[in-house]
């Protein structure tokens, strides 16, 4: 009995902090889509504006915002962060009143973050190596974006959402309780981080 109520105490502790996180990135990267979606008016206005993130020839979002890259699908990007991350602050806030979600919307939101996480890294690439510009906020996004995905993945597979067969599962929870995601996710930041600097070097401070 003692062993199940630590259990529970323990999961307990450990969805406030699912829930915190995600409520805390979902903030952040709402704030960022918000403030690219005031400088993307700012530029629509006057095209030669200089905007607050254009702080040099590398770190320069405007003149990411006048490539094709950033209206993907007929409608500046921003506005998908606007949606996306509404959503992820409801399902935090939701999380930390103790308040169960459905299975389909865990699975659905995580499915979703994995594809909204591929797009942003295709942004990233497309940015470090094709514009060979970069746009601060979008880099803020983007960081929010790995965090939010990494923290829903570590929810859905400790929880068995996708109902893993039971040897599976097993080797997923000691997976979890070492810790390895954090280690993946930190050092795949690291990596990406690591990227920029290799592309432009004292660039980004000039």
């Amino acid at each position: 009995m003692f062993s199940f109520f630590g259990k529970k105490k323990e999961a307990e502790h450990s969805n406030r902090w699912v829930f915190a996180t995600m409520l805390a990135f979902g903030i952040v990267g709402l704030g960022a889509s918000f403030w690219l979606a005031i400088e993307e008016f700012h530029l629509l206005k006057d095209p030669n504006a200089i905007l607050s993130c254009s702080i040099n020839i590398v770190l320069n979002c405007s003149a990411v915002m006048k490539t094709w890259q950033a209206s993907v699908f007929g409608f500046p990007n921003m506005f998908l962060g606007l949606m996306g991350y509404a959503v992820v602050i409801t399902t935090a806030v939701v999380g930390l009143t103790g308040a169960k979600l459905p299975r389909w919307f865990w699975i659905t939101a995580n499915v979703c973050y994995f594809l909204g996480a591929v797009f942003a890294y295709w942004l990233f690439f497309n940015s470090v190596y094709v514009i060979e510009v970069l746009c601060p906020w979008c880099l803020i996004v983007t960081f929010s974006t790995t965090i939010l995905l990494a923290t829903m993945t570590h929810y859905t597979l400790r929880e068995n959402l996708y109902r893993l067969p039971k040897n599976v599962n097993e080797k997923v929870q000691e997976f979890l309780r070492k810790d390895v995601g954090k280690l993946i996710t930190a050092s795949w930041l690291v990596l990406m981080i690591a990227l920029v600097f290799i592309k432009f070097g004292d660039g980004l401070f000039a």
